[in-house]
């Protein structure tokens, strides 16, 4: 039987895999394209992954342990920026 993280491991993996698969420190995501031809804006969207990710972690440090609809949403808005950054030609880090 596999034991389940608690909620701090939890946000944290989750953290972890967004770091690992968007691209949020990738200078090109947060340039807005020559024809405004985006599905969802880009710039935005990883705008909001990384100021979520900012707190989160700043959360974490101070011993705020996330609670398991925070986690969910998080993971949400994550999966969803994913869906949006493909539909844009965005090239994931994995």
């Amino acid at each position: 039987m596999t034991l389940k993280p608690d909620r701090t491991t939890a946000m944290l993996q989750i953290i972890e895999q967004v770091k690992t698969t968007l691209p949020l420190y990738d200078e090109d995501t947060f340039v807005c394209g020559p024809d405004n031809s985006c599905i969802g804006c880009p710039k935005k969207l990883m705008e909001l992954v990384e100021s979520e990710v900012s707190y989160w972690e700043s959360a974490l440090q101070r011993g705020i342990t996330p609670q398991f609809d925070e986690i969910r949403r998080f993971g949400k808005l994550c999966n969803n920026v994913r869906r949006g950054l493909i539909r844009n030609n965005i090239p994931l880090l994995n």
